[in-house]
């Protein structure tokens, strides 16, 4: 049983490793991106910007699946699909500010838990019921025209205290640099090559984040980009206090790559992404203390639709 809460607790924990780049509720807990090209790319090359009308809407559908190799001291070595996700996200109408930022909400219409053969009744019951919290849930962002979050805040759904924390994190790690790419400053052309790197602090967890982007093609406002995703973090502790549970993280690695469709008019891509990630906790519940080693593989899709403002598209 323990094995199973660590897997519902740690599924959202998994969709935080494989989508950084965006910010807490509080602005005091992100910093700019560090942005390095190292290859600048054939000619003609030409600065990148997200050129986002007033007015205009995204919605994506995020899915994520997710396959668990788990060893434990208490239970061996099991092999499981963990619970999945998905999501419909709303973001807009996008206000253009006198600074030339982007804002614009962000809120879930529609979340759905995606359950895998063998839960038990009782867990694939609190799945549902969490994964029903998340809608409404969402804040808002400002956004600069190379993809950076200046600004954002969570709004009173998401501050739901009957929420669990952990799920926040999909909310706030989904739109950004995987959906959201950060462009580099400098003009750029085909084949050029930059990394955006990060610290995150998420609900007091910290993660070193570092993306590497290879610019495949444009079709005129349309880019196709490979990225690469690599991270790491430090010894702490996670402390989900409504469900009495406590994880120390003693060692966490992050691969993963795959390929995104980026429309500069819209606020995010789509992608395909998949990779692996391996863990090592310490736990503490209410059914006692446990050491834990997981070996993940998962996958993410996007889908991406917007819509221009009705003037716009008159």
């Amino acid at each position: 049983m323990i094995r199973e809460k660590l897997l519902c607790a740690l599924t959202a924990a998994c969709a935080l490793l494989i989508m950084p780049g965006c910010k807490s509720d509080t602005a005091k807990d992100a910093t700019t991106p560090g942005v390095l090209v190292l290859e600048y790319g054939v000619s003609p090359r030409m600065p990148l910007r997200y050129l986002v009308p007033e007015g205009s809407v995204t919605t994506s559908t995020v899915e994520l699946s997710i396959t668990s190799m788990v060893t434990t001291t208490s239970e061996g070595r099991v092999e499981t699909q963990s619970p999945g996700l998905r999501l419909v996200v709303s973001s807009g109408p996008v206000i253009k500010l006198p600074n030339g930022n982007a804002r614009f909400d962000i809120r879930i219409v529609a979340a759905e838990a995606v359950i895998p053969p063998g839960i038990d009744a009782d867990a694939e019951r609190d799945l549902k019921s969490s994964a029903t919290l998340l809608e409404d849930v969402g804040g808002w962002v400002e956004m600069d025209s190379r993809g950076n979050v200046r600004r954002s805040e969570l709004n009173q759904a998401a501050k739901n205290p009957k929420l669990p924390a952990r799920l926040l994190m999909i909310l706030v790690q989904v739109h950004s640099s995987l959906a959201r790419v950060i462009l580099p400053h400098e003009p750029v052309g085909r084949n050029a090559i930059w990394e955006a790197s990060k610290q995150l602090k998420v609900y007091g967890f910290e993660i070193q984040v570092v993306n590497r982007y290879t610019f495949i093609d444009r079709v005129r406002d349309q880019l196709k980009l490979h990225v690469e995703i690599v991270q790491t973090a430090p010894k702490q502790t996670l402390d989900f206090e409504e469900e009495d549970s406590k994880y120390k993280l003693e060692s966490l690695s992050t691969r993963a790559e795959g390929d995104i469709i980026l429309d500069l008019n819209a606020l995010e891509g789509s992608a395909r992404i998949a990779g692996q990630a391996a863990e090592v906790l310490k736990t503490k519940t209410g059914e006692g203390k446990d050491n834990i080693e997981l070996e993940r593989a998962f996958q993410l899709r996007t889908e991406v639709s917007h819509q221009a403002p009705a003037a716009a598209s008159e």
